[in-house]
């Protein structure tokens, strides 16, 4: 529990209209049917309509509703999702889990810095470093020679450092694998979601710059490199030896092929295959992946002769 006075203090919102020192038990989604006065929520702009039918309750909002309920307490900023997230975090947040599980298996010259979570059976190679303040969930596997950074969240069921897919026909025309014997280097304040895979480079590192976030179910190959601040979404693919930039957004479901390059500022559409490299600022989208204005306008040509 939390008094509303702590969160206001902390966060000064632009506006405050209603009484501060309720106490807070909890936050929820956007409510119209709460009942409570001691809860808190948060709405959108999209949905900024929805606060003339609030009765109770501490909102957390861009703009005040037409009709002030004497029963509400409006906390008005002008990120509303920021500022929910802000709450979340410092006033809501589970106590952070500090040391190393018991069935954890750490191996030979393995570095761990201050304030590092180890959850159960994780398994950490021999020669890797772990950075203070590092937390890895349950059942995560940290390959021999990787490097992680400082204020690194990895989730439950992943490979970090595993061998990539790599193949040549030798003289009997036989597939036969190419050793991996690079590493994986995370910087800071990287955040890997769950059965997730990030492997090794065939040679050099594969590494993902400070504050790259990467979600669920995501196949990073060897080789690629991931310019800090980008972010990775569900069930995306990016194949071996890619270069993403600074601040870009890759899809959930999209597909990068081996070695392309994707500049800063970019997004990468939804189930996006991309074939061919992307400049900085560019959006591309479909299959293949093509700029967005382009792609629209071939759309729109087909659907004029489809209907003729």
């Amino acid at each position: 529990m939390v008094i509303l006075r702590e969160i206001v203090e902390k966060l000064k919102p632009v506006e405050v209209i209603g009484n501060i020192d309720r106490s807070v038990i909890n936050a929820i989604q956007l409510d119209e049917e709460n009942q409570r006065d001691d809860v808190l929520m948060w709405v959108s702009a999209k949905f900024s309509d929805k606060l003339n039918n609030i009765s109770k309750g501490i909102i957390i909002c861009g703009c005040l509703p037409e009709v002030i309920n004497n029963d509400c307490t409006y906390l008005q900023f002008e990120t509303p999702r920021l500022a929910f997230q802000k709450v979340l975090t410092e006033f809501f947040m589970p106590a952070k889990k500090v040391g190393i599980s018991r069935t954890a298996v750490i191996g030979n010259n393995v570095e761990i810095g201050k304030d590092v979570y180890v959850g159960e059976y994780v398994v950490i190679e021999d020669n890797s470093i772990i950075g203070a303040y590092t937390t890895i969930d349950h059942h995560t596997t940290i390959k021999n020679d990787t490097i992680i950074g400082e204020n690194v969240i990895i989730g439950a069921n992943n490979t970090i450092g595993g061998v990539g897919f790599g193949y040549e026909k030798d003289e009997a025309g036989e597939y036969v694998f190419i050793p991996h014997i690079g590493n994986v280097v995370i910087g800071n304040n990287v955040e890997i979601g769950n059965n997730t895979c990030i492997d090794r480079a065939v040679l050099g590192s594969t590494i993902l710059m400070d504050n790259v976030k990467v979600d669920n179910l995501v196949h990073i190959a060897h080789g690629v490199q991931i310019g800090r601040n980008s972010l990775v979404i569900a069930n995306a693919m990016v194949a071996g030896s890619v270069q993403i930039g600074e601040n870009t957004w890759v899809a959930p479901s999209s597909s990068i092929i081996n070695q392309k390059k994707i500049g800063n500022n970019v997004t990468i559409g939804l189930s996006a295959v991309v074939v061919k490299n992307v400049e900085d600022g560019q959006t591309v989208i479909g299959s293949p992946a093509e700029e967005i204005s382009k792609a629209l306008a071939k759309k729109k040509i087909m659907n004029e002769k489809l209907f003729k």
